[in-house]
């Protein structure tokens, strides 16, 4: 049944009472961050804020999709050396979701989606995804968009690795959201200090299992890592089609996951 509505805030509360059995909830989480010297802080926020609308664009009419209001602060500490960034505590995160999560369950909705578009955030909305398992028994999953693959033209091993924070990737799907917020003037190639570590020490490169804990400007003075020069809006669209089409299988999936049979289950000892 189509809702008349895609978002959760514009509903009067007796519609809470009638929603579809399916009703698949979408948190929203961010970040307000620097993103080096060519981008602005809001970069998380609105890639987010790009993602799920044109998410909401391809998915069927009928499927029961509300957003929840995006939380645009969240979990930002290893940028604290540069101006402009808010954080919150990694507790406070975790405290946050998870009571977000408890009032999606009040509201008799069993499907909860956080779409994350920030790195830091991760470990953070992990545990907050099993808390709102363990205490509101809902289904819950951590999904971030920057992990669900890329179209085929953009999967450089370099860039993909290294180029994981305000570099070409970022860098395009802004300019084909806000090009009027991005200085390209400023844009270069910021090469990662991680990627001169891990030719000296091959056990410390991202994909051996043993990452760094860094701040950013560990990373780069600059605060920004990847060739943020090769950046172009046309790519930025492809990224967005792309994950849009992903994000838009994946809530499809959540909707018609039989919860009530994967809630049910309970230890059994004669297993």
């Amino acid at each position: 049944m189509a809702l008349p509505t895609r978002y959760w805030q514009d509903l009067p509360w007796p519609a809470f009472r009638t929603l579809p059995a399916n009703t698949l909830a979408v948190l929203p989480v961010a970040s307000i961050e620097q993103h080096g010297p060519h981008l602005p802080v809001s970069v998380d926020t609105t890639i987010n804020g790009g993602v799920v609308g044109r998410t909401l664009k391809v998915i069927p009419p009928e499927l029961p999709v509300l957003v929840l209001p995006t939380q645009a602060v969240a979990l930002s500490v290893e940028h604290l050396r540069y101006p402009g960034t808010i954080t919150t505590s990694a507790e406070t995160l975790i405290a946050l979701v998870t009571d977000i999560g408890a009032s999606v369950a009040r509201a008799g909705v069993k499907r909860l989606v956080i779409v994350n578009s920030h790195g830091g955030n991760v470990a953070a909305l992990d545990i907050a995804a099993r808390r709102i398992r363990i205490q509101s028994n809902i289904l819950c999953v951590n999904a971030m968009w920057a992990r669900m693959g890329k179209p085929e033209s953009q999967r450089d091993p370099v860039e993909s690795t290294y180029g994981i924070h305000a570099g070409r990737d970022e860098t395009s799907v802004m300019l084909a959201l806000t090009p009027h917020l991005v200085d390209m003037a400023k844009a270069r190639n910021f090469v990662s200090r991680w990627q001169g570590a891990a030719n000296v020490a091959p056990r410390l490169a991202p994909p051996a299992g043993a990452p760094l804990a860094w701040q950013a400007q560990d990373l780069s003075p600059a605060g920004a890592v990847g060739d943020a020069s090769a950046a172009t809006a046309a790519q930025g669209e492809g990224i967005l089609d792309f994950a849009a089409a992903r994000m838009a299988e994946l809530w499809q999936q959540v909707a018609a996951f039989d919860v009530e049979a994967w809630l049910a289950n309970e230890p059994d000892a004669h297993v």
